[in-house]
């Protein structure tokens, strides 16, 4: 069979060579792809948002299956489009990606339906959000409601850092037409859980838990990026929080979503919180996290490419999803200065897969002259496998020890959390 791949990164990379391992796919292309995924799939430059660019390819290049991994082609309806031409898709159409891209629709659902989350306001006006500052409990959490490449919260500790943040985005309008409404919630407390979850709209099939390191700098320092490495499973997701978390929010969401005529089918993340009064839902994303998903699909034992079938058919319970109970750390590669400034253009020295005893995904990357330079603020994602979660962070690092190139960046404290839990 002939697989699509819509996408250009690292979360697309690790799809892609855990795709690769299927009998049932003879040829995959990505579109747009990356230089370092050009190595497992043929690479088409057809941008991720151009819906009516991939629909033509897929047509004419008789694809059978798309797997649709960003948020943005999602929102467009890129899944709907593909799906009119007789297609089929992983990836939730954009009535169902609207639980990703508008944040006041998932906050409202989540009240409607009694789903746990933080207390929030709405605000469509700069100055009324500014007046509710002058009361509200401090810190505080200001969300842009449309999709903002994962930057679009700002935790403010200070009144005026609340402020500022409400002014950049809804009148500096730092994150566009995202930043025209805003959502200002409940500063929660407690550790983060990542859970990415299989669903075809009835069944429900959470993947291994993760914990993301959002900030750019060692201990949480920084500013915020898209994701400074991973690992897996969490340690503060225990069987107890993980059944409390498919009775009171995983289900309940799905329901939810069925209620409002909205059926989501593909890959739904939870963002949760586990504070004193159990989990709470911080964010939902439509599709793959990244770079969760670089330390979930290593430890993913069953067919990635059967399992996405049996969600586009509504057969997910009939599909068995094993996961390895191993540990994995991936570690982000970056270009200094990212997420502002940086230099790009920078050739890198790749030891093979074998040699690294680790898996690398290409992010940021382009080809030239055969050679691979650097195109982008997250340049690799570097995911080590071991039996404990010490052994796998020891990996990893050992492996970004042997990749070379020019302003090369990384956190040194990848899984420093987990272990002290």
């Amino acid at each position: 069979m002939k697989v699509l791949v819509v996408g250009g990164g690292g979360r697309e990379h690790s799809i892609i060579k855990k795709l690769c391992q299927s009998e049932k796919i003879s040829k995959i292309y990505a579109l747009p792809g990356n230089g370092g995924i050009a190595a497992q799939a043929e690479c088409v430059s057809v941008g991720a948002k151009d819906i009516d660019g991939i629909v033509k390819f897929a047509v004419d290049t008789k694809i059978d299956f798309a797997v649709v991994a960003p948020d943005d082609p999602l929102v467009l309806g890129a899944v709907d489009a593909l799906e009119e031409k007789g297609i089929p898709c992983f990836g939730p159409r954009a009535n169902a990606a609207i639980i990703e891209g508008s944040k006041v629709f998932s906050k409202n659902l989540m009240k409607k339906y009694s789903i746990p989350t933080a207390r929030y306001e709405v605000f469509d006006d700069m100055q009324k959000a500014l007046d509710y500052l002058e009361e509200a409990p401090i810190p505080t959490v200001i969300k842009a409601d449309g999709l903002a490449l994962g930057k679009g919260v700002i935790i403010a500790m200070t009144r005026d850092e609340a402020k500022t943040a409400v002014r950049s985005m809804m009148e500096d309008k730092i994150f566009g037409a995202s930043g025209n409404n805003i959502v200002i919630e409940e500063f929660l407390e407690g550790p983060e859980v990542s859970v990415l979850a299989f669903t075809d709209g009835k069944t429900v099939v959470p993947m291994v838990s993760s914990m993301d390191h959002k900030r750019a700098k060692d201990n949480d320092e920084g500013l915020n990026t898209g994701g400074m490495g991973t690992v897996a499973p969490n340690p503060y997701y225990t069987k107890s929080v993980a059944d409390e978390c498919m009775e009171k929010i995983f289900l309940p969401t799905i329901n939810a979503m069925n209620a409002e005529g909205r059926t989501f089918k593909g890959c739904l993340y939870f963002g949760l919180m586990i504070t004193k009064d159990g989990p709470k839902v911080i964010e939902y994303n439509c599709r793959f996290g990244d770079p969760e998903t670089q330390v979930v699909l290593p430890l993913l034992q069953s067919d990635l490419f059967e399992i996405m079938q049996a969600v586009a058919a509504e057969k997910l319970s009939e599909c068995e999803v094993l996961f390895s109970d191993k540990s994995a750390c991936c570690v982000i590669m970056a270009s200094d200065g990212y997420p502002q400034k940086y230099e790009t253009g920078f050739e890198m020295t790749i030891p093979s897969d074998e040699e690294l005893s680790a898996e690398v995904f290409v992010a940021g990357a382009k080809l030239s002259d055969g050679k691979l330079l650097t195109a982008g603020g997250r340049v690799l994602g570097v995911t080590a496998k071991a039996d404990t979660l010490k052994e796998a962070i020891d990996k990893a690092y050992s492996a970004v020890s042997k990749i070379s190139f020019k302003n090369a960046y990384w956190r040194k404290d990848i899984g420093k959390r987990a272990l002290n839990a």
